[in-house]
């Protein structure tokens, strides 16, 4: 088993998952429609890992974008086809060139944004076809979306989250109570025998393959496998 997924290894009789989603300032969709507004203030969603953009469009309607390096209070951002190739700025893939850093892009016409949503990421059109857009994504795979489909203009900022050493494990408790993971996690290795199939020290060496016969959540890793390890020469 190379890793646990999250349900086992909470335990019985403890809840599955838990975070403080209650604690997330909302969604950060595109709104419908062409729009113009300005940048009210840049806010901490606890959340998401990237700041957040607050843009009042008109007295009543004041909703939120995820922020891009660069953007301050006051910056005007324009949701529509003919907008300017700025930062901020929202368009249909087909207006938008290759090599253009783009964010918060959108799987179908309208779902309001998928990918490329955390702190630092950004994908670019690598061409233009006529059914499609092939977008490379953060992943560095790259997939073919519908021209009509959105995403906006830079990188999404906070590019800088990760450099930063945990430095503690306080750090790292508020770090997961934060998310909703487990912390601590005890090594396999450092536990007993009888607690799990690597602890102990009598019978070392144990093999990480999992039966095909195992149930899910069990079955993680290399499953059935014939051989692991470094292959000899």
């Amino acid at each position: 088993m190379s890793k646990r997924i999250i349900s086992r290894r909470r335990g019985k009789g403890s809840h599955t998952y838990k975070a403080n989603s209650h604690k997330a300032k909302g969604g950060v969709e595109y709104p419908r429609g062409d729009k113009t507004g300005e940048v009210v203030s840049i806010e901490h969603d606890p959340g998401r890992t990237a700041p957040i953009a607050k843009v009042k469009f008109s007295e009543e309607d004041k909703e939120y974008i995820l922020a891009p390096e660069g953007m301050t209070e006051g910056d005007e951002i324009t949701i529509s086809r003919d907008a300017p190739l700025e930062t901020g700025n929202t368009l249909p893939l087909k207006e938008i060139p290759e090599g253009v850093p783009i964010y918060n892009i959108e799987l179908t016409p309208g779902d309001g944004g998928k990918i490329a949503r955390s702190s630092g990421t950004h994908g670019f059109i690598v061409t233009h076809t006529r059914d499609s857009a092939k977008v490379r994504l953060p992943s560095k795979s790259i997939k073919d979306i519908s021209p009509d489909c959105r995403a906006t203009i830079g990188k999404v900022s906070g590019a800088g989250r990760t450099d930063k050493d945990l430095k503690k494990a306080g750090d790292m408790h508020h770090k997961s109570k934060a998310r909703g993971k487990l912390y601590p996690r005890t090594s396999a290795v450092a536990m007993n025998a009888t607690d799990h199939p690597f602890g102990g020290s009598a019978d070392p060496g144990r093999p990480k393959t999992v039966s095909g016969d195992s149930p899910p959540g069990q079955k993680v890793g290399n499953i059935s496998a014939k051989r692991s390890g470094k292959k000899k020469e």
